[in-house]
């Protein structure tokens, strides 16, 4: 493939020599590129958060397809291994719907020959790629219109060019704000238990030049009560169709403490993110990790435990929040306010052909 368009974004670049992605668990010291190529090896990738955020993970394994399919393997071969890429992440619903979408091309143009399947699996991730810096321009300009200038906006997770192919979700509209010559403040919660808020949103600002602080996540009652936070921006990894949302734990917290302290809170997420087939959040699945993650810290780097071996963890990645705390969801397609959540009216918002679920 010679898709020299792909080699421009943090996270994952395909320039035709390789598919590689930024281990992620290495920054924020350690800037390293690891070769994704085969389907072990992003599978591998996406179990160990090297490579994360709900709509990369989507695009990378759809350019993964795409590298195998320059292999010559059939259709068969093909759809396993979107089937095996599919079933990777169980709570991130861009990854679903990319490897749907991959596995409709392939299942379309089973019978034309490897060339013009291997071409039609191709176009279909290098669309992909491009929809999604286009989703994450698109966000950005709907969320940044929100903020004021001089606002405090705490954030969690981490939702920038590191989570997507674009310049991100909820990071991306601070970005567009602060591009737009907004000035601004940025609370990163560190976001335990693996820190993506301390390794990687700290990096993603720091490069951006845009004025942040961390905290750690028990930090983020007070902050707001001093009146330094005017508004909350969040990533989501699976919308339901009633509004209610599944994001990195500890987001139903801080949409707790929002409401309690007045402060608006927004969900920023592509339409690929809304799973109209899943009715509420109750249905959600929830992904749980390694309990080592828990009683320490593990990474690329090295690893170190303060709890004992043996003590019981619960590990959940994700926590769901109910539709009742959000003041609005940022999409691509525009802004969803929580009063039309109550009125059940999120499927309005789907892009123009969109029929009863996500793209």
């Amino acid at each position: 493939m010679n898709r020299s368009s792909l080699s421009l974004r943090y996270a994952a670049r395909d320039s035709g020599g390789a598919l590689t992605i930024l281990d992620q668990q290495a920054l924020p010291d350690t800037e390293r590129w690891l070769e994704a190529d085969t389907v072990d090896a992003m599978i591998g990738h996406l179990h160990a958060l090297r490579v994360r955020g709900a709509p990369l993970i989507g695009v990378a394994a759809a350019l993964c397809l795409a590298r195998l399919a320059d292999t010559g393997v059939n259709a068969r071969a093909l759809a396993d291994a979107a089937r095996r890429l599919r079933a990777a992440r169980p709570t991130a619903v861009n990854l679903m719907w990319a490897m749907d979408r991959m596995t409709g091309i392939i299942e379309a143009h089973a019978s034309g020959g490897a060339a013009s399947l291997a071409a039609r699996v191709e176009a279909e991730a290098v669309a992909i790629f491009d929809e999604d810096v286009a989703l994450c321009d698109a966000m950005a300009a709907h969320g940044a219109a929100l903020i004021a200038d001089g606002e405090g906006i705490l954030t969690h997770c981490n939702t920038g060019g590191l989570a997507t192919a674009g310049i991100g979700t909820a990071l991306g509209v601070l970005r567009r704000a602060w591009e737009s010559g907004k000035r601004l403040h940025v609370w990163v919660d560190e976001t335990r238990p693996l820190l993506q808020g301390g390794r990687l949103t700290t990096y993603e600002l720091g490069r951006l030049g845009i004025p942040h602080t961390l905290i750690t996540d028990s930090m983020a009652a007070m902050v707001m009560r001093s009146g330094q936070i005017h508004r909350v921006l969040v990533g989501a990894d699976r919308i339901a169709a009633n509004g209610d949302f599944a994001n990195k734990v500890g987001t139903y917290g801080v949409a707790v403490l929002a409401a309690h302290h007045g402060i608006p809170f927004h969900p920023v997420a592509p339409w690929s993110t809304v799973d109209l087939a899943t009715r509420d959040g109750a249905a959600i699945p929830i992904e749980e990790r390694d309990p080592a993650e828990v009683r320490g810290v593990v990474g690329s780097l090295g690893s170190l435990r303060w709890a004992p071996a043996e003590a019981p963890v619960f590990n959940p990645a994700f926590d769901v929040t109910p539709a009742a705390l959000v003041t609005s969801i940022v999409l691509d397609t525009g802004v969803v306010t929580g009063a039309e959540l109550q009125r059940g009216n999120l499927a309005n918002h789907a892009p123009a052909g969109t029929a009863g679920g996500p793209r």
